[in-house]
């Protein structure tokens, strides 16, 4: 797979080692490039995040930020897509362009409401069906934005 505008994944204050794992793996598989913002629940030496993202880590394009505003100040021409269950537009109703940055939260609290009324409609969501599940686990919400992105990107043709 070539990929010259490759997808970003951000990942603000995550919490679980395994969740980053299989999100770098992820990225590994698909170029996408992987940020971690702010402070993190474990260390890039946690034994768990090395076994959930395998081997693969070198292969894994990642940068760490203090800030959200410090990636966005890098990448001032980048846009931006906020995954929420709070949002009201469904992740598919949008039109990704190569090169997008995917934000999602930390998987007790999501990202912060504040943020949320800032960005508008670049809140998305994944519908979820059954008002007995809360949200979906991070490592699978990631794979189903970015898969849709590279869908509508026709980057999925090797």
């Amino acid at each position: 797979m070539n990929i010259k505008q490759p997808f970003h994944i951000v990942l603000i204050e995550p919490e679980i080692p395994p969740n980053t794992g299989n999100i770098g793996r992820l990225c590994a598989a698909t170029g996408a490039h992987l940020h971690l913002v702010g402070k993190l629940g474990f260390s890039l030496d946690d034994k768990h995040l090395k076994r959930a993202g395998l081997d693969y880590w070198p292969e894994v394009k990642l940068q760490r930020w203090e800030s959200l505003e410090q990636l966005q100040d890098e990448f001032p021409d980048g846009r931006f897509w906020y995954l929420s269950k709070k949002a009201e537009h469904n992740y598919t109703q949008v039109e990704y362009r190569r090169g997008d940055f995917l934000v999602f939260g930390k998987e007790t609290l999501g990202l912060p409401e504040e943020l949320l009324d800032k960005v508008g409609q670049q809140a998305l969501r994944i519908p979820i069906f059954s008002p007995a599940v809360r949200s979906l686990n991070l490592a699978n919400s990631a794979a189903i934005v970015l898969f849709e992105a590279l869908r509508q990107t026709d980057q999925l043709e090797e």
